[in-house]
């Protein structure tokens, strides 16, 4: 399955200590060309790191296992470039996979799952969403709505008078309906599906978040909502996980 194509190209870092396994990474991405295209590869996490200010990456793709050190030590500092992690895998740590997402890490992909689903959370990702199973979503849960409230104890209204009215907007919507995809989101707004990305990515730098399960705990909270966390999560991953 080729992802869709729109008017921004996907550039993407590739972090792996196997130079074969970087060169097969590098066929899978550069096939979709013009869509996403290779902008840097690196073999351990300090090369990553410097490398990131320069090639300016809109996903990395990290192996776990960079030569007996762990990649996850190294997803506090990419992140901080914005670019978002996906962490490629072959292992079923369960602890390590939640060590990854809380550190930033937007998805998790199996060594063994088809090149198609490597294509897909890249591209998911790249939109802003997060590519977790269910299992996964279901350890962290807990976690993610203590940060979610922790990051903003005193949150209201009022502190996100840097948000925009058309932010706003879209935060209102998906507080109404929290599996609404893009499409739906901004035929509700008029808007294209363009600017719902976007908006959502000015709003996730101007609050200090990563994804948009956290948004949704931010925002219920400051706005003083009632929100079903368990059904926004599930929500996420299917939207995540689908076609759209």
């Amino acid at each position: 399955m080729t992802p869709r194509v729109t008017a921004s190209q996907i550039h993407v870092l590739l972090v792996d200590d196997h130079r074969t396994m970087l060169w097969g990474l590098e066929k899978l991405v550069e096939s979709q060309r013009p869509y996403m295209v290779v902008v840097g590869k690196a073999t351990s996490s300090a090369e990553a790191i410097a490398m990131v200010d320069r090639v300016h990456p809109d996903v990395i793709l990290l192996d776990i296992d960079l030569g007996g050190h762990s990649g996850i030590d190294a997803i506090p500092a990419l992140v901080r470039s914005k670019a978002k992690v996906v962490l490629l895998t072959e292992q079923r740590h369960s602890q390590s996979y939640d060590a990854a997402v809380l550190a930033g890490a937007r998805g998790i992909v199996y060594k063994e799952e088809p090149p198609e689903t490597i294509l897909k959370a890249i591209d998911k990702v790249n939109a802003g969403e997060v590519w977790l199973d269910r299992v996964a979503t279901g350890r962290i849960l807990s976690e993610l709505q203590h940060r979610g409230h922790a990051a903003r104890p005193d949150a209201d209204w009022a502190d996100m008078a840097g948000l925009t009215v058309r932010e706003r907007e879209l935060i209102e919507e998906l507080l109404r309906d929290p599996s609404a995809n893009y499409g739906r989101i901004a035929a509700k707004l008029h808007i294209s599906e363009h600017t719902v990305r976007n908006h959502l990515t000015s709003i996730y730098s101007k609050l200090g978040l990563q994804n948009r399960l956290e948004l949704f705990l931010v925002a219920s909270k400051a706005l003083r909502r009632s929100v079903d966390v368990l059904m926004v999560v599930f929500s996420t991953i299917l939207i995540a996980l689908s076609g759209d």
